[in-house]
């Protein structure tokens, strides 16, 4: 299917350009090997699963990756997260909200919010997993 007639699919379920790049181009995917904390959190519901990993020096997110197996605003909401808190400190990325993550990925629809609460709560077991450790 060309990536033009897919955007416009999921242009009629109210996605932003930018939630429906993210999607097909999301950043900071993967997993960091011996990473200084590890989230994972899950939505029985809809069946999303976050794993959300931080390397952390001097107080400082270093480096962040994610595995989300979910919808495309889960995915989205996940790849957004990794790129706003990389190179924050822990206590400016725990000021993070569920609305930041919205409001920077210009909306989701009202059914899809839950995805950016989701991808909060993952990023705050990484950090507390790391604190629990250090």
């Amino acid at each position: 299917m060309p990536k033009e007639k897919s955007c416009k699919s999921y242009d009629k379920i109210q996605y932003s350009k930018k939630v429906i790049n993210l999607f097909l181009h999301p950043k900071n995917v993967g997993e960091i090997k011996n990473a200084s904390g590890v989230g994972e959190v899950g939505n029985p519901i809809c069946g999303d699963v976050m794993r959300i990993y931080i390397k952390v020096s001097d107080d400082k997110i270093v480096d962040i990756k994610f595995k989300t197996f979910g919808c495309a605003s889960a995915i989205a909401t996940s790849s957004m997260m990794t790129e706003m808190v990389k190179g924050k400190t822990l206590a400016e990325a725990k000021k993070l909200t569920f609305n930041d993550i919205t409001k920077k990925l210009g909306g989701l629809p009202d059914s899809k919010l839950h995805c950016s609460a989701l991808t909060i709560a993952g990023l705050k077991k990484a950090i507390e997993n790391y604190e629990e450790k250090n």
